[in-house]
């Protein structure tokens, strides 16, 4: 899901452009070539492997199985290690069939041949227009192929305890200026309260800040990724946060998604969330008691402009070595364009559809009980149409998020500061695509 994802993304051009590059540089030939000779349909029964993060996933499984006796599908759920155990299954020539991809996790998987091409594949090519167009470059390599299918997205929004808001009378921010003030006011108003958390070890979460700032990481011109991860617009996003966090009105000891992180919002010790659409059923799920309680609104804005982020999203990528192109390309395009099957996935892991008929499903047009019979998913749309759709990822994307995770830490912990971080991320960009031969050079 965060992974890891609406009418944004991650590569227009510059992506696409950068694609080129990437199949040049694969260790062991170009995954363009991995593609199958034919397409044609299994003699007999057939089983699958598909391996996920979601919740909910093997009910959904449940479904196509029933309804396809000859093409059985078996789903593992790999959310405790998802790319360390995809990663040992393509080292041991043992991937699925089919695997959950973040969008921003291709370029760097392709450059180790990870996936198979299914372009020969009718019906994988003819999937396209089913999807919100920046999805579908991303899975296709800017139209190289065909090496996954969009699952689902992550517009990003403000999860809100709208009764803490309205019992200190302070009011709901609509700008980060404002979001500040209200920190104030509410840590004021309660010590213990505090606005939100900020998690140093998920760089996936401060990416989709930096988004929404129209920071763009990185581009491609004159045959070399430009690379701008320290941009002006990403040290205004790193500064702020900063102050955040050096005026203690934001927590760094909690990580996302952990215990210790719904413990501390139901005891209100919390009265944000900056999440993604997916987070949805997090709180619904986890903290029972507070139904009601919550309101989601625009995440706060820098400017006029009113532009929002992406927080995750994720495809279904066809694995090299699967046997089955034919039968994975009918569960795949299945998976992720059939209504039943985008409500189920909806419904039990928060999943924000990629295809355009997901979001005209009668569950996004409705107002959700736990909200308050909010029609939150509004919101979501509204945002997906606010996400700059240029901005692109690099194809060593995971080196740097793990450089710049390891550096936000220390500024959390009071050893240098978050645009130190991005100082770091940025050198670990250029180093890494150095260190593979990718040409790079420092953009403005």
């Amino acid at each position: 899901m965060r992974s890891t994802a609406t009418r944004t993304r991650l590569a227009a051009a510059a992506a696409t452009a950068g694609i080129v590059v990437l199949a040049g540089c694969s260790s062991s030939g170009s995954a363009d070539n991995a593609s199958a000779s034919s397409c044609e349909p299994a003699k007999g029964k057939v089983t699958l492997q598909y391996w996920n993060t979601v919740p909910g996933m093997d009910k959904v499984v449940d479904l196509w199985n029933k309804q396809h006796p000859d093409i059985q599908v078996e789903t593992k759920n790999i959310s405790n290690d998802q790319y360390g155990t995809l990663g040992n299954a393509l080292k041991a020539d043992k991937a699925p069939d089919l695997a959950q991809v973040g969008y921003d996790e291709l370029p760097n998987l392709r450059t180790q041949s990870a996936f198979v091409d299914a372009s020969a594949c009718k019906a994988a090519t003819a999937a396209k227009a089913k999807f919100v167009p920046w999805t579908w470059s991303q899975t296709s390599f800017g139209g190289t192929g065909v090496f996954a299918i969009p699952q689902d997205t992550g517009p990003m929004a403000l999860y809100v305890r709208s009764d803490l808001f309205k019992k200190y009378n302070v009011v709901v921010p609509t700008t980060w200026d404002e979001y500040a003030t209200a920190a104030e006011k509410l840590h004021k108003a309660d010590p213990d309260l505090d606005m939100t958390f900020f998690d140093p070890n998920n760089a996936e979460w401060f990416n989709g800040l930096l988004w929404q700032n129209d920071a763009k990481m990185y581009g491609y011109s004159g045959d070399k990724w430009q690379v701008s991860v320290d941009s002006a617009q990403s040290k205004q996003v790193a500064d702020y946060w900063q102050k955040l966090i050096s005026e203690k009105v934001v927590r760094t000891d909690l990580a996302h998604g952990s215990t210790q992180m719904y413990a501390a919002y139901q005891k209100d010790q919390l009265a944000t969330y900056v999440g993604a659409a997916w987070g949805y059923s997090m709180f619904r799920d986890n903290l029972p008691k507070q139904a009601g309680k919550w309101s989601i609104v625009p995440m706060p804005t820098w400017g006029a402009n009113g532009s929002s982020g992406d927080w995750g999203g994720s495809t279904v990528a066809f694995m090299k070595g699967g046997k089955h192109l034919y039968e994975s390309v009918e569960f795949n395009t299945w998976l992720n364009t059939d209504p039943d099957a985008l409500a189920l996935e909806n419904k039990l892991g928060g999943l924000y559809p990629a295809a355009t008929a997901g979001l005209d499903l009668p569950a996004l047009k409705q107002g959700v009980p736990y909200y308050g019979n909010e029609k939150i998913f509004d919101v979501f749309a509204d945002a997906s149409k606010k996400i700059d759709t240029s901005f692109a990822w690099g194809p060593t994307q995971k080196t740097v998020n793990l450089a710049l995770q390891d550096a936000l830490a220390k500024a959390a912990a009071g050893d240098g500061t978050l645009t130190d971080a991005l100082a770091t991320a940025q050198a670990a960009a250029l180093t890494s695509m150095k260190d593979q031969a990718i040409p790079a050079t420092a953009g403005k």
